[in-house]
């Protein structure tokens, strides 16, 4: 071999060595660019972040059984009031329930929220629940068709959401107890849990003030949850009752509390 061919096989093989260090440096290079934008890059997680993630917690669901248990548990009861809201009684039961530092839920019909959104606006600034009690109150609409049930309950609840400026309407109590699975079905899935009662005090048909201070104490062992009504006429024998019944309940040893509205 001659000296200048020995000379350029020298040549190739160092290039060829030179080649390859290029090819190696910029591949670990690039390895290392892609490190560095996978840690920087907002959102992501490296695979040693994505395993350590904790698992996500199950959503909760709004279940479409009739609620009648307090969240507090124990000897907690819920206050409920419905048929409202009413510009003269309203108003006062809201006084007696500040008084005593007690929290409701409103049962309210859609127009009605609608004729008063201050009364709707109040009873959510004093940290009170809203419930849709539908359109008109119609007791019989548990025989009437899944549309027309449909249309009182949703077109309610966007009353009464639009009345109280965007505050979520978390319950749905069917008139008269006039649940049907379809009512039950589309409140669950408008986010309301359908919501029942235990002791109903009869205020609607004006018994008296004792005979309904009576009824929430004898009939208290039946459940947590007491109907009263703030609207559909005079109120003035419950707004008496109330005064006299959340005192009872507190040195008796119920606290208060919300009904259940969601399951894991």
């Amino acid at each position: 071999m001659g000296q200048n061919t020995y000379r350029t096989h020298i040549a190739v093989a160092a290039s060829a060595v030179g080649i390859s260090l290029a090819v190696w440096a910029a591949a670990a290079l690039t390895n290392v660019e892609t490190a560095a934008r996978t840690d920087a890059a907002p959102g992501e997680r490296t695979p040693t972040e994505q395993a350590q993630k904790p698992a996500r917690v199950p959503a909760q669901r709004v279940p479409e059984g009739i609620a009648h248990a307090a969240e507090a548990g124990g000897r907690a009861v819920n206050i409920t009031i419905d048929d409202g809201p009413d510009p003269r009684w309203t108003p006062q039961m809201l006084d007696i329930l500040r008084q005593h530092d007690v929290k409701a839920v409103f049962c309210m019909i859609g127009p009605q929220a609608r004729q008063h959104p201050g009364l709707v606006k109040r009873v959510v600034a004093e940290g009170h629940r809203l419930c849709d009690h539908t359109m008109t109150h119609d007791t019989s609409m548990d025989r009437k068709s899944v549309a027309y049930q449909r249309r009182q309950i949703l077109d309610a609840k966007q009353m009464i959401e639009d009345a109280a400026g965007g505050a979520k309407v978390e319950y749905y109590r069917a008139p008269g107890g006039a649940f049907t699975p379809a009512s039950r079905r589309i409140a669950a899935a408008a986010g309301m849990r359908p919501l029942g009662w235990n002791v109903d005090t009869k205020d609607f048909e004006k018994p008296g003030t004792a005979s309904i201070v009576h009824t929430v104490k004898n009939q208290l062992s039946n459940g947590p949850t007491i109907l009263f009504h703030d609207g559909g006429g005079d109120r003035g024998q419950t707004v008496a009752a109330l005064r006299q019944v959340l005192p009872w309940l507190k040195q008796h040893g119920h606290p208060f509390s919300f009904p259940v509205r969601t399951a894991p």
